[in-house]
């Protein structure tokens, strides 16, 4: 069975809450969105703070929640 296609977005990092999450702000429609940091960046140690640019990919079916993937 195909895996649904994945919204990608970049965004802003506001806040850092405790659990590898995020608060980030989309930069298409300004909605704001609970994230939590993907295996890769847990796996090498990469660091996100508020403030960086990222790119976030959320499923169709949950719009609030999203996956960082990567740090831009």
């Amino acid at each position: 069975m195909p895996k649904e296609k994945l919204i990608e977005q970049e965004g802003v990092v506001l806040e850092s809450l405790p659990n590898v999450m995020f608060r980030v702000q989309l930069d298409c429609n300004n909605a704001i969105i609970l994230c939590q940091a993907c295996g890769k960046m847990r796996q090498n140690y990469i660091k996100v703070i508020e403030g960086d640019r990222v790119l976030v990919e959320m499923s169709p079916y949950d719009l609030t929640r999203g996956r960082i993937k990567k740090r831009l």
